[in-house]
């Protein structure tokens, strides 16, 4: 079960990925781009929006956004669709520590007691440590359908 498990677990990772071009969208999508007018198509085949553009041109160009935000402004509906992107944060951490661990079936703190079935160790870490953290990458703002507004991350 958990060889399965663990076959499973990439095989889902790669279908749930989007495409990451806009080519690559363009081919999962020819319909959509189809509907496009000359304009657009030029644009989302270099990956650029522009002011007046489609939804559906910017999610060719784009990609779909990761949050939505939809409201009104001066009577017209509006749409803003935030991009979201994540960024490496570089620590050096220092870890030092005694105590009880565990062997084999036994969990970490089994060796307490008079069997002693754990170990003592002492544990010593001293590297650089990576996280990502999210971030907004880019912004996009629609009133009624079409493209007002885009601010990108420089």
């Amino acid at each position: 079960m958990k060889i399965l498990l663990l076959l499973l677990l990439p095989m889902l990772g790669a279908v749930s990925c989007t495409p990451a071009t806009p080519q690559a969208r363009i081919a999962e999508n020819p319909g959509r781009f189809a509907l496009l007018s000359d304009r657009e198509k030029r644009l989302v085949e270099q990956g650029q929006i522009d002011r007046g553009m489609s939804m559906r041109g910017v999610s060719l160009a784009w990609g779909d956004p990761s949050r939505r935000y939809s409201g009104s402004r001066s009577g017209k509906s509006t749409e803003r669709w935030i991009y979201t992107g994540s960024r490496p944060v570089v620590t050096n951490t220092f870890i030092a520590g005694y105590g009880w661990g565990g062997y084999g079936r036994f969990p970490q703190g089994a060796g307490v007691g008079p069997r002693g079935l754990g170990y003592r160790s002492i544990d010593f870490g001293l590297g650089p440590q990576i996280d990502y953290v999210p971030e907004d990458r880019a912004t996009v703002l629609f009133v009624n359908g079409r493209v007002e507004s885009w601010e990108r991350k420089q």
